[in-house]
C-alpha cells in the first residue's frame, strides 16, 4: 500500500491518518466510562470521590508524555517530508529514551512525596487511603504510561497509522478487562481500577517497543531502539520541547478550566452537577472526535510543510476543518433531537433527564466549531510554531473562559454557567480563523511550475476517480 505521505488524493489521506486516531480516542472515552463504572459498584461513595481526585494527577502524568510524543511528533514529519530520515530516525530515538527517563523520575518523585499529592489533589480523611492506593500504582505505571502515550504520536509521524492505533485500542481494551478483574472479582476496588490502568499502558508499550523492533529488523531508519543512535544535540531538544511544552499544557489548563467550571456549578447542588456530569460525557464523544481527527493530520500537515507543498498542506487543512465542522453539526442534531432519550440512559428521574437534556442541547451548540479550533491548533503544532499554538490554548482555557464562566453565572446564574462553552468557543473560532488567514505559511511560492499545478488539481480527486464526498 502507498504511504499515506505519498498519497495524492488529499481526502482519502486524511481519512487514512484520521479515522484510526478518532477510533482510538472513543475507546479512550470508553475506558474512562468504563474506569468509573466498575469502581461505582463498591457503592462506596469515597472510592469514587478518590478516582475523580487523582483525574488530574494522572493527566499531568500523560501531559508529560506529550511533550516528546506530540512535540516529538512535529518535528519528525517536517523532517521526513525535508528527506531527512537520519534525523527523523534520531528525534524518535531521543523521545524515547526522554519519555522512559521522565517516567522513571515520576515514579521516584511520585512515590516519595505521595500523600502530600494526595492532599494537594483535595483528599480528606475519608478518602485518603483510597487515594494514595490509587496514586501508588499510577506512579509505578508511570514510565508505561509516558511511553504508551508518546508513541501514539511518534508512530503517527512515521507513518505506522495502524500501529499505532492498534496499541492504543490493545491498551485500553486491557484495561478494562482487568477492571473487571480487579475491582469486580477480587475486590481491590481504587487499587485495583489504577493497577489495571498501569497495566493496560504497560501491554501497549510493550507492543509498541516489539514494532520498532521488528521496523529495525526490516531496515526501516525511521525507528532505531539501540542506544547508539541516541545522539541529541541542543537543536533537536529545544524544536522538540519547544512544541511539546504547549501541547502538554493545553491537558494541564484544560484541567484547571474544568475544576473552575466544576465549583461553580456545585453552587447550584449536587442534581445540577450529576446533570452537567452526563451531559458533559455525552457532548465528550464528538470532542474527542474532533481532537482524534486533528491529531491524526497534524503529522500530515507537518509533512507537507517539510516538503514545500503549501497547496498540498493548505487542502488538508481546509478538508479537515470541513470534516470537523459536518462531525460537529451531526451531533448538534442528534443531541438536540434525542437529548432526553440519551440522558434516561444514565438516569431514572424525569427533573434530571430533563434537565441533562436541557444542558446537552446547549452543550453541543459549539461541536461543530471544534473543527476550525482543534485544526487550527493542529497547523500551528505541525509548524513548529509554538507560540501560536500557546495563545490559543491559553485563550481557550484561563484569558477568555474562566473569567467567561465568572461573568455568564453573574448575569444568568446557572444557564450562563452551561453556556460559557458555546460563547467562549464562538469567540474563540473567530480568532482562529483570523490567525489561521494571516498566517505567513500558507502564501504561495514566488514560482510554481505548470506541472506542479496540474500536481496539485490531481491531489483533490486522485487516481480511480476518488473525491471529497465518497
Amino acid at each position: 500500500m502507498t504511504s499515506v505521505f505519498e498519497e495524492r488524493n488529499i481526502p482519502k489521506a486524511i481519512m487514512r491518518v484520521g479515522l484510526p486516531a478518532m477510533l482510538g480516542q472513543l475507546t479512550t472515552l470508553i475506558y474512562n466510562i468504563a474506569d468509573t463504572f466498575f469502581v461505582s459498584l463498591t457503592k462506596e461513595p469515597a472510592t469514587i470521590a478518590a478516582v475523580t481526585l487523582c483525574a488530574p494527577i494522572l493527566l499531568i502524568v500523560m501531559s508529560i508524555a506529550g511533550i516528546f510524543g506530540m512535540g516529538g511528533s512535529s518535528v519528525i514529519a517536517r523532517l521526513i517530508g525535508e528527506g531527512k530520515k537520519k534525523d527523523a530516525g534520531a528525534t524518535i530515538n531521543f523521545c524515547v529514551y526522554a519519555m522512559m527517563a521522565a517516567g522513571i523520575i515520576t515514579l521516584v518523585l511520585g512515590l516519595v512525596f505521595l500523600r502530600p499529592l494526595a492532599r494537594i489533589s483535595g483528599a480528606d480523611a475519608d478518602n485518603i487511603a483510597y487515594t494514595c492506593d490509587y496514586l501508588t500504582y499510577i506512579f509505578i505505571g508511570a514510565p508505561f504510561i509516558m511511553l504508551a502515550n508518546g508513541f501514539v504520536h511518534l508512530f503517527r509521524s512515521a507513518g505506522l497509522i495502524k500501529e499505532s492505533t492498534i496499541g492504543l485500542i490493545l491498551g485500553n481494551v486491557i484495561n478494562i478487562i482487568l477492571d473487571y478483574i480487579f475491582i469486580v472479582l477480587l475486590d481491590w476496588g481504587t487499587a485495583g481500577a489504577a493497577l489495571a490502568t498501569s497495566l493496560g499502558f504497560a501491554c501497549a508499550s510493550f507492543y509498541y517497543i516489539v514494532c520498532m523492533i521488528h521496523e529495525g529488523k526490516r531496515g526501516n531508519e525511521l525507528l532505531p531502539l539501540s542506544p547508539q543512535y541516541f545522539t541529541p544535540d541542543r537543536n533537536m531538544i529545544k524544536n522538540v520541547v519547544g512544541i511539546g511544552v504547549p501541547g502538554a499544557l493545553i491537558t494541564v489548563l484544560m484541567s484547571v478550566a474544568n475544576i473552575v467550571l466544576n465549583n461553580y456549578i456545585g453552587i447550584y447542588g449536587s442534581n445540577a452537577v450529576a446533570s452537567y456530569g452526563i451531559a458533559y460525557k455525552l457532548d465528550m464523544i464528538p470532542v474527542l472526535l474532533s481532537v482524534g481527527l486533528s491529531q491524526g493530520v497534524t503529522p500530515l500537515v507537518g509533512y507537507y510543510y517539510g516538503a514545500k507543498k503549501k497547496q498540498h498542506m493548505s487542502r488538508v487543512v481546509r478538508y479537515t476543518i470541513l470534516y470537523g465542522i459536518l462531525i460537529g453539526a451531526a451531533f448538534t442534531t442528534v443531541f438536540i433531537l434525542f437529548g432526553k432519550f440519551f440522558a434516561s440512559i444514565f438516569l431514572n428521574d424525569s427533573a434530571l433527564i430533563e434537565q441533562t437534556a436541557y444542558f446537552l442541547k446547549i452543550l453541543c451548540l459549539s461541536a461543530p466549531m471544534l473543527g476550525v479550533i482543534n485544526m487550527v491548533t493542529g497547523y500551528f503544532q505541525a509548524l513548529g510554531k509554538a507560540f501560536q499554538s500557546l495563545i490559543i490554548t491559553v485563550l481557550r482555557n484561563a484569558v477568555l473562559f474562566i473569567p467567561g464562566v465568572i461573568i455568564l453565572n453573574y448575569f444568568w446564574k446557572l444557564n450562563g454557567v452551561i453556556a460559557a462553552q458555546a460563547v467562549i468557543e464562538t469567540i474563540l473560532t473567530v480568532i482562529c480563523i483570523f490567525m489561521y488567514g494571516g498566517d505567513s505559511s500558507l502564501r504561495p511560492e514566488k514560482a510554481l511550475r505548470s506541472d506542479d499545478n496540474h500536481s496539485a488539481q490531481q491531489s483533490d480527486y486522485g487516481a480511480g476517480g476518488d473525491s471529497a464526498g465518497h
